[in-house]
């Protein structure tokens, strides 16, 4: 037995030395290097068609190498010649170690170190495998190519696409046409997609959506990358987010999955999908934590309070928002809507009318607040802070800090605050602005109150100041006001023609005063002792007859949206 295991080496070598001597020697010195080597197989068989055509055949475990790449299948035919191969059934090509490819028939051209397979062809890095039915492979470059169709599997992650290219040295996998992504959560449907079968990361160069949250949120992008791996990805190129509760659409994002930590740069749009209580919000930096629904903007952020009509615009050098439930944890708001009627209600029975025809209107507060609480769209405030301005068409108001909850709909306006309501000015230590439908309901102004109204385009103004003041509205109009504590006025008396008839000046601890539907004062009362006096226009030093504190701040009003806009 042993005799004949060595008559069959003996065989094996002296037919190599046979094929090896029979190869011309210009070829050999061409194809230094390159050479394919053949290291096994049981049945060897060697035809010589010419003096420089020779194959040989190899059956049963065919091994041959070329360099540091080795090549195993059931059969092999070379081609010595033009140093080529083409090798049958179970084809495996062991690329140094670190490439592995396999198909039931490859021709490989050995000069070229040029591979293509077909029929059931794989090819893995032992991070991913790459599947197609044909593929080119250059051993020297280590790219492998399909252009049929193929798939792309590394561990939960699965690409496919009609064509790609597959980059050895670096792991990646660009793939074009048809492009999608599947991962347990997200899929990505792109036309051109580079993939990292080592770090995970996808890298987008033409339109993309990324699915996720099982469809509901969407992110749609022209360039950038994610990390499959950690969740997160930086995306260029006026990219837009999308769920059943907002759009965000910037320059530049960067997305969290894993914290929920996000930020949005460059002309950044946030847009509320609630029409009823929602809210856009515009700034050249946005910063989210989606756990906490917490908006934060900074550079030159720009707050629009949606409606139909009479939209509300606030500006500031930093707006935040997030979840009024969640403030409510750890400080306390107080409950401003509660006390409403009982605040105006009428002392006097000048007013008495006034607050039966409102009482309706005023009684439906309580049940709205009440509501409100459970309606989650309403669980939702907003604070800014410096350089706060406020436009609508019927109101505008600047002031150093503010704070905005949709549950009870109330601006707080703190430190100088400034309101103008057409011709009228109103300001204090403290504001609070109530609305209703997003137009101005109520006023209430903490300490220092006082309000100001030019009396036509003339030089002389109607003035009011107390301790504090309250104020309705009626349609946006201002139609009653109620001071206390050292109440003062200064009138200007008129005609039916609006000619001046004289200057009333008055005093009283407590005042009430009446508005026509211009927001112009037509009637005063005061609680006794109410001290008036008329003087005459001509003889009168108006400017000595002003209020203490008067100051007519016209040129800090807002006058339109582009003055919120261009902040």
């Amino acid at each position: 037995m042993v005799q004949k295991i060595i008559s069959y080496l003996l065989v094996f070598f002296f037919i190599v030395q046979a094929a090896t001597a029979q190869r011309p020697a210009q070829d050999t010195a061409k194809q230094e290097g390159k050479i394919l080597e053949i290291k096994g197989g049981e049945r060897i068989n060697i035809v010589k068609v010419d003096s420089t055509h020779t194959f040989t055949s190899l059956a049963v475990k065919a091994h041959v190498k070329q360099e540091k790449t080795d090549f195993y299948a059931d059969s092999m035919v070379i081609n010595e010649f033009d140093n080529s191969l083409e090798a049958f059934g179970n084809v495996h090509i062991n690329d140094a170690d670190s490439v592995h490819t396999y198909a039931q028939y490859v021709k490989y051209l050995g000069k070229e170190k040029k591979a293509y397979l077909k029929r059931k062809v794989r090819l893995t890095d032992g991070k991913g495998e790459l599947t197609s039915d044909e593929l080119e492979y250059d051993v020297t470059l280590k790219i492998g190519t399909y252009l049929k169709g193929g798939k792309l599997v590394n561990k939960k992650t699965v690409l496919t696409s009609k064509e790609g290219y597959y980059y050895g040295d670096t792991k990646d996998v660009l793939f074009k046409q048809n492009v999608v992504l599947i991962d347990p959560e997200y899929k990505v449907v792109t036309d051109t997609l580079q993939y990292n079968t080592s770090t995970e990361i996808a890298t987008f160069t033409s339109p993309t959506i990324i699915y996720s949250d099982s469809g509901r949120r969407t992110v749609k992008t022209r360039q950038g990358y994610f990390d499959m791996k950690n969740k997160r990805g930086i995306l260029n190129k006026r990219s837009v987010v999308e769920d059943s509760t907002y759009t965000f659409t910037a320059d530049d994002m960067a997305i969290d999955d894993s914290t929920k930590l996000d930020e949005f740069r460059g002309n950044a749009v946030y847009r509320g999908k609630d029409t009823a209580k929602g809210f856009d919000l515009i700034a050249n930096n946005i910063k989210t934590n989606r756990k906490k629904d917490i908006l934060l903007a900074t550079e030159k952020p720009i707050l629009l309070i949606k409606q139909s009509k009479d939209s509300i615009f606030v500006s500031a050098d930093t707006l935040y928002s997030a979840r009024l439930s969640d403030l409510l944890k750890t400080r306390k708001v107080p409950v401003v809507r509660d006390s409403i009627a009982d605040t105006l209600r009428p002392k006097t029975a000048a007013d008495s009318i006034l607050f039966k025809r409102r009482a309706d209107s005023l009684a439906h507060i309580a049940l709205a607040d009440s509501s409100n609480k459970k309606d989650s769209s309403s669980n939702k405030y907003f604070e800014a802070y410096f350089h706060v301005k406020i436009f609508s068409d019927s109101l505008q108001a600047v002031c150093d800090s503010l704070f905005y909850s949709l549950e009870d709909s109330v601006f707080r306006l703190f430190r100088d605050p400034v309101i103008w309501a057409k011709q009228n000015q109103i300001t204090g230590d403290t504001i609070y602005l109530y609305t209703k439908n997003k137009k101005p309901e109520r006023l209430y102004v903490f300490e220092n109150a006082m309000a100001v109204g030019r009396v036509d385009s003339t030089i002389y103004f109607n003035q009011i100041k107390a301790s504090s003041i309250n104020a309705l509205f009626d349609d946006g109009n201002i139609s009653f006001v109620r001071l206390k504590g050292n109440a003062e006025n200064v009138y200007y008396l008129q005609n039916e023609k609006k000619q001046f008839k004289g200057m009333n000046k008055g005093s009283a601890s407590m005042m009430d005063v009446l508005f026509d539907g211009n927001s112009k004062p037509k009637r005063f009362t005061g609680k006794l002792p109410y001290d008036a006096t008329n003087y005459p226009m001509r003889s009168t030093n108006h400017e000595e007859m002003k209020l203490r504190g008067f100051k007519w701040l016209e040129d800090l009003r807002p006058k339109s949206k582009f003055d919120i806009l261009g902040n």
